[in-house]
This record gives structure tokens, C-alpha cells and sequence, in this order.
């Protein structure tokens, strides 16, 4: 019997240390890491409203952990919305969430997807790669360190065009190298 959540989290560790680390693709994300301030929780459930109730236990846990321990969460969803359009309009619903718990402003989620394609692009389209991640995955985060991290990276808006660069540079093959996959529905 595979260990869903053991395998679930090492891939996404594995895409964060080789992909967003590795490939400096978010510049912020390596002292968090390095501090072990990131904390990890799988969604067994293929329903998008367990997810959502998880996705609300785990706002409340960020908002009233120590900034100085915990960071950020990353909430996988292994087996709920495999279909990146349905995951794009769950977004929503993940939006309320934020609200009901008067966490916006304070709180943020932000998204990635195996299949994730910006408006505008080819599914094949590199640029996507920026985004794309095992599984579908929730990115809770913290406004604070948000704003503490652009401060000290004066030209965080050229992030996504110096991703486009780099990844454009590694190509689909050179992505595929770095072996960041799903081990559970491949």
C-alpha cells in the first residue's frame, strides 16, 4: 500500500528545492526553506469541498502560528481537481474562504497546478512551467513577508520575465531532467 501523503509531499519538496529553489524561479522561497519554515498537508479527498475545509483550518493555523516558525503552507491536493479550468474556477471558492475568515490583507493563496496555463498561452508554452507542480497545490502565505521580501529584492516585478528567460534558456527538455513529476498518477 503506497503512503499517499509521503509520496505527495517528498515530489512537492522535490519540485520546490529543484524548480523554485534550484532554478531561483521565487528568490524568496530559499530562506524559508533553508529555515525550514514551510509546512506541508495533503488533501487525500478528490472533493473539492474537503479541500476547502482544509484549506480553512489551515488559514486559521498560518494566521495564529509564530511568523518566526512557520511561513507558509503548501496544502497538496493529489487526487481533487486534476482539470486545470475547474482548478482555476475552485480559485473562487478559496477566495471566500480568505474573506469569510477576514484573512485577506492579511493572508493570501496562491495557486499551482501540473497542467497550468496563463491566459494568452499554449499548453506547451515554457512560460507556464513557472507554475506547474506535481500536483495541485495551494500556497498559503503570509501579506508580511510579501511585503518584506519585495523591500529587499527591489525589482521583484521582473521575477516572472527573468523565469520566462530561464526557462526559455532550460527548455522542455532540460525541465524534464529535473524529474518533477507525480509519482502517484504517473
Amino acid at each position: 500500500m503506497i503512503d499517499l501523503e509521503k509520496i505527495a509531499i517528498e515530489d512537492t519538496q522535490k519540485w520546490l528545492l529543484e524548480a523554485v529553489v534550484g532554478l531561483n524561479l521565487c528568490p524568496f522561497a530559499k530562506a524559508v526553506v533553508v529555515k525550514d519554515m514551510v509546512r506541508y498537508r495533503v488533501c487525500a479527498s478528490a472533493e473539492p469541498a474537503d479541500v476547502l475545509a482544509m484549506l480553512r483550518e489551515e488559514l486559521q493555523h498560518l494566521a495564529e502560528a509564530d511568523p518566526d516558525t512557520l511561513d507558509t503552507t503548501l496544502l497538496i491536493a493529489p487526487n481533487a481537481l486534476p482539470d486545470f479550468l475547474d482548478f482555476n474556477d475552485f480559485l473562487e471558492d478559496c477566495d471566500s474562504v480568505l474573506m469569510d475568515l477576514e484573512l485577506d490583507g492579511v493572508l493570501q493563496v496562491a495557486d499551482f497546478h501540473p497542467r497550468y496555463q496563463f491566459g494568452g498561452t499554449d499548453v506547451d508554452d515554457i512560460e507556464n512551467f513557472t507554475n506547474r507542480t506535481p500536483y495541485p497545490t495551494l500556497h498559503l502565505l503570509r501579506e508580511a513577508s510579501i511585503d518584506k521580501a519585495v523591500e529587499a529584492y527591489p525589482d521583484a516585478s521582473l521575477i516572472f520575465e527573468r523565469n520566462i528567460e530561464v526557462l526559455n534558456k532550460l527548455g522542455h527538455a532540460g525541465w524534464a531532467k529535473l524529474g518533477i513529476e507525480s509519482r502517484l498518477h504517473n
